[in-house]
């Protein structure tokens, strides 16, 4: 987001509990019912069951004029926004390995039960996610996946009529 302007990244809902050390803001965290509530009205763009329990969704973007929105989300929700939105650019970020992932996963406080539901879902998820994706980012490295997306993003700008 700093490193290209006029992006507007959208923040998800969801009914899971906030992690130790998680900000605040990173999600708009509610209860299942306000969640619901949000969802029957047509609030969301997307939202799915995120293992069982927990929901999470996109609400639909009011973002400032001009500006491009970015979406924070998985598989199953990107395959909601391309149904809605054929031309919606979708960019798949992988993790090096499954080992990583559940590195990653164990350093942001992840309970292990939680830890082994999602990686069952991840061989599914990725293949899905590559049949989806106009791109694919591998992140093995923070600076360079950056870079990368941010070189995706600029490319695709460019390429829109004027």
């Amino acid at each position: 987001m700093a490193r290209l302007p006029g992006l507007w990244l959208s923040r998800s809902w969801t009914t899971r509990a906030r992690r130790p050390g998680e900000p605040a803001d990173a999600y708009r965290f509610v209860d299942r019912e306000t969640f619901e509530a949000h969802a029957r009205a047509g609030g969301f763009l997307e939202w799915v069951e995120f293992l069982p329990g927990h929901l999470s969704g996109t609400p639909v973007p009011e973002p400032p004029p001009g500006e491009d929105v970015i979406l924070e989300i998985d598989v199953r929700g990107a395959r909601q926004v391309r149904e809605r939105y054929p031309d919606a650019r979708v960019v798949l970020v992988l993790p090096p390995s499954r080992e990583a992932q559940e590195e990653r996963m164990r350093r942001r406080g992840d309970d292990e039960q939680r830890i082994a539901r999602r990686l069952a879902m991840s061989d599914e998820e990725e293949r899905d996610g590559r049949a989806l994706a106009d791109h694919v980012i591998v992140n093995d490295d923070l600076d360079r996946a950056v870079e990368e997306l941010t070189g995706i993003v600029s490319a695709w700008r460019n390429a829109l009529p004027r």
